[in-house]
């Protein structure tokens, strides 16, 4: 076996511990960053809250830097005789930071106000309340609790039989059968609200229908398409179940209008714990001021950090004091190592917070025209390179601030990542955003007749006619983007 060697480069590019915690710094959107800044304050009592709005900002010779002796001693006795403190305990460091000084890019909050939270019960402690009215034994208790268990957020059952079965035999040691677990489901599904614990959307609005079987004969019809000719109904084949239950055009419609009243996710419109999540916190503001636009960034974006005066004490009076041994010394060497880390996430939200507003404002005069009239047909094609050539940032980073942040605006609020759009060419030469192509698309299908909507090639038609060159996959690629269905799904008798 002959042995080779060969010589191999590599590039590998290696961050800094202050460049990775301002990377994941930019991904924090404005509602967790408090949280975060909770976290780092509890792993590092040396950082703490400032409560009268100013900060603390140690400018010595190396701002920001530590050699690794600092952090790593070996414990010689050269290393703590060597020890230099000066800088940590110089005097103005009670001095503002530059970037905390208040003015009108940082509106101020009421910080008094607290955000309030809608007590609301969730599905899954809904259905427990409802299993607590039923007489059952201990084994079918369990077995119950294991099926309201495997619901899905929307209410279906969508795990089998065997596989609760299983998940009885090993994890609770409870053996049953499916006949068993068949007659649970059975008096789970007359649980509201109407249609839970159904294995498919035809078992789905079956249930809620049998619930309003007394509201008259359309109801039994109803009842009559879905079992027999579902697949029809979906795919709006009204003919072929006019043929198949000899109805006429008003039946029909009664039918329909039955069954479109129907909920298909019965466990959505429950309240859970996670809705508050889905409040939106915007990162910045956009005011239009007589024609001038005024870009600000949240205020919960600039917290008062500082570094702690009890930690600074310390080595102030290990300064003053005469009798230094090893152990003083060591516990210097760690005073230090903490408050280089609260300078290093203070330096990092500062630069967060730089990155943003520059981030936002290259945006805000890229799209200038949509800012002043909300008007998304005046977007302009944008991609990360365009705003990372205007911010001299990376294209990551860009795209980093992009995912998560949300600005204010007077009509209404979006995520960074809406402004960015691929381009296309009109029959003048002209690029145009697709977000543009797209409103159109929507505003032309919204003033279509129902009775007879347009196809992707009639629609293709009118974009050209428009100026748009624009072929019919292209059209129906949007189409779909948008959630509009086919011609033949928006036809309406």
């Amino acid at each position: 076996m002959a042995l080779h060697q060969s010589l191999q480069q590599k590039l590998l590019q290696k961050l800094s511990p202050q460049q990775i915690q301002l990377m994941k710094l930019l991904q924090v959107p404005t509602a967790q960053l408090e949280e975060r800044i909770k976290e780092e304050m509890e792993e590092n009592p040396a950082l703490e809250q400032s409560e009268d709005g100013h900060e603390d900002e140690f400018e010595g010779k190396d701002e920001f830097e530590s050699s690794d002796d600092d952090f790593e001693p070996d414990g010689s006795e050269d290393e703590y005789d060597n020890i230099d403190i000066s800088e940590y305990v110089q005097d103005g460091d009670d001095d503002v930071g530059d970037y905390k000084l208040r003015d009108e890019n940082y509106p101020e909050l009421d910080d008094s106000r607290v955000m309030p939270h809608k007590v609301e019960t969730s599905f899954n402690e809904l259905m427990l309340q409802q299993l607590g009215m039923l007489k059952l034994n201990d084994q079918q208790q369990k077995i119950a609790e294991q099926v309201v268990g495997s619901l899905d957020d929307d209410g279906y059952l969508r795990r089998d039989i065997s596989s609760i079965i299983d998940d009885l035999a090993f994890r609770q040691n409870v053996s049953t059968n499916e006949e068993e677990i068949s007659e649970i489901i059975l008096q789970i599904q007359q649980f509201d609200p109407p249609g839970v614990c159904a294995r498919n959307l035809q078992e789905c609005l079956l249930l809620q229908l049998e619930r309003k079987i007394d509201q008259g004969v359309h109801v039994e019809l109803a009842m009559k398409v879905l079992e027999k000719y579902f697949d029809e109904f979906t795919k709006k084949h009204y003919e072929k179940i006019q043929k198949g239950l000899d109805l006429n055009d008003e039946q029909l419609r009664a039918i329909i209008n039955q069954i479109i009243k129907l909920n298909p996710k019965p466990g959505g419109n429950v309240g859970d714990e996670n809705k508050g999540e889905n409040y939106v916190i915007p990162d910045f503001f956009i005011v239009n001021n007589v024609g001038k636009l005024e870009l600000s960034l949240n205020s919960k974006n600039a917290p008062d950090l500082r570094i702690s005066e009890g930690y600074r004490d310390m080595l102030k009076d290990y300064e003053k004091g005469t009798k230094k041994d090893k152990r003083q010394k060591e516990a210097v060497l760690f005073i230090k190592q903490k408050i280089d880390s609260a300078k290093w996430f203070i330096d990092a939200i500062k630069q967060r917070q730089n990155t943003l507003l520059n981030t936002m404002e290259a945006i805000m005069n890229y799209q200038y025209d949509f800012f002043l009239t909300g008007d998304e047909t005046e977007l302009r094609p944008m991609i990360l390179k365009d705003i990372a050539e205007r911010t001299n940032l990376d294209i990551s980073t860009v795209s980093r601030v992009a995912n998560s942040k949300f600005v204010q605006t007077e009509f209404g609020t979006y995520r960074l990542k809406f402004f960015f759009s691929e381009s296309l060419q009109t029959d003048s030469g002209e690029e145009v955003s697709t977000r543009e192509v797209k409103k159109i698309l929507t505003d032309l299908i919204g003033e279509e007749s129902k009775k007879h909507p347009y196809s992707d090639e009639k629609l293709t038609e009118m974009l050209q006619e428009k100026g748009y060159n624009i072929a019919r996959r292209t059209v129906a690629k949007y189409r779909e983007q948008l959630n509009i269905p086919v011609a033949r799904l928006r036809k309406i008798l």
